[in-house]
């Protein structure tokens, strides 16, 4: 008789560390505005110690099943939509150690050496695999493909402060060339071809996150805001108000792990509209800042609830 854990173990999904690149998100994004507000670090203190948790019990999940079912983990690498979801790995990783530096230097420093090695590693092996033998389908492409490539953005975010500038500016300038062109073939996809089916809709949040994480890895590259600053910032805007003509729809399907594809843009959005506020003195973009803060702890705790209900129930270790 097959062992139940040994069952669900085979379906542990990569895709569940995108609920890190989530919380190590609302992390900053808190951390930016209780510095906007003047107030302690104590509630992203608080999620950071859980983010942490929470990528331990993750990666301890998966690497269990790397070591029991390898022709699983490699079924999923061979798969042509979650492939471009391992890079979740190292963002995440990237994430915690912008999390981590007023903490700890030396491990942040370790994190972020980690998190970009991992990066580099992942990125080359998507995209040469995307160019490679294999054949892929219109149907197979969604927003999520941003992550693998377009995710080298950021590297810089910590990157910077811990003194690694040129490889900074070299996983800053991969990132730009590649969301020209994804973005050109993702909305190609999404213009002329069929709709993403449901599971994917909620992936169309990803195209949010680019130019607001591009806009912060550019200003602290640059060390300041310039021409190209502002077209990051309002492009991420753009992509803001098309997804809240589109939420309604998406908050209407049935729960999956895509639904954490809401957090990470959306707190990259919180932290630029509130760092740029900080810069500059504008109170429009401080009350955007405190508007979106405020809409992204609301999803990130409502998605919480859901994913430990499914978790709970089993209904994320079901094959797919």
């Amino acid at each position: 008789m097959t062992d139940p854990t040994h069952r669900w173990l085979e379906h542990y999904p990569v895709t569940l560390f995108t609920i890190v690149m989530g919380m190590a998100g609302l992390t900053l994004a808190l951390r930016a505005g209780e510095q906007a507000l003047g107030l302690t670090s104590a509630l992203s203190a608080a999620v950071y110690g859980l983010t942490l948790a929470l990528f331990g019990v993750i990666a301890a999940g998966y690497g269990a099943k790397a070591l029991r079912h390898p022709a699983a983990v490699r079924a999923e690498w061979d798969h042509p939509v979650k492939l471009a979801f391992f890079p979740a790995i190292s963002i995440g990783l990237l994430l915690l150690a912008a999390a981590t530096l007023p903490w700890s230097e030396p491990v942040a420093r370790a994190m972020w050496l980690l998190g970009a090695a991992l990066q580099g590693v992942l990125a080359v092996a998507v995209v040469s695999g995307w160019i490679g033998s294999r054949a892929f389908l219109h149907g197979h492409l969604s927003p999520a493909w941003f992550i693998p490539a377009v995710g080298n953005v950021i590297v810089p975010i910590a990157g910077v402060d811990l003194g690694y500038i040129e490889l900074s500016w070299f996983f800053m300038s991969v990132g730009l060339i590649f969301w020209l062109i994804l973005l050109t073939l993702v909305m190609n996809r999404l213009v002329f071809h069929d709709p993403l089916p449901e599971r994917l809709q909620p992936t169309l949040v990803i195209l949010i996150a680019p130019p607001a994480a591009g806009f912060l890895a550019w200003v602290k590259l640059t060390g300041g805001i310039d021409h190209l600053a502002h077209i990051l910032l309002n492009g991420g805007y753009f992509f803001g108000l098309i997804v809240a003509v589109q939420l309604p729809r998406i908050l209407r399907l049935p729960f999956a792990m895509s639904f954490w594809a809401l957090s990470f843009p959306v707190a990259a959005l919180t932290i630029a509209s509130l760092h740029y506020a900080q810069v500059t003195g504008s109170t429009a973009h401080h009350l955007i800042g405190l508007g979106l803060l405020l809409a992204l702890t609301v999803t990130l705790g409502a998605l919480l609830i859901r994913t430990f209900r499914a978790v709970s129930s089993g209904a994320v270790f079901q094959p797919e």
